[in-house]
């Protein structure tokens, strides 16, 4: 699981700017481990709709400190992927999958953020 801190990181690294001016985007994604300590906190935020909520919440861009255009949706992504195998699911995927012996990957693996997948993939 990778801290906010290590996406904010992550996200200024692939957009510009530094890490505090992302830093509350991903605490969002993750105030719900408050709510379940362990991966399935994911379900609440770590899809599609969450994605959109995001964007609601906290407008569709910014300016970053290099002046640079920041869509707050494509943050969201890079979270969800980085933390979801790369795969951003449905709300829907979350809740059909939760009974599920053989759960998809994509809800139990989680990506160390430096492994194999480049950010031009997320």
């Amino acid at each position: 699981m990778a801290h906010p801190n290590a996406h904010a990181e992550s996200s200024a690294k692939k957009f510009g700017g530094k890490p505090e001016e992302y830093i509350h985007l991903h605490e969002w994604f993750d105030e719900t481990k408050g709510w379940i300590g362990d991966t399935l906190h994911r379900m609440f935020r770590h899809h599609s709709e969450g994605i959109f909520e995001l964007e609601k919440r906290f407008g569709t861009e910014f300016k970053n400190s290099e002046g640079k255009t920041v869509y707050v949706r494509y943050v969201g992504e890079q979270h969800v992927r980085e933390d979801l195998y790369g795969y951003i699911p449905t709300a829907k995927e979350w809740l059909s999958n939760l009974q599920n012996k053989n759960k998809p990957e994509w809800m139990i693996r989680t990506i160390k953020m430096n492994d194999s997948i480049s950010n031009t993939n997320l």
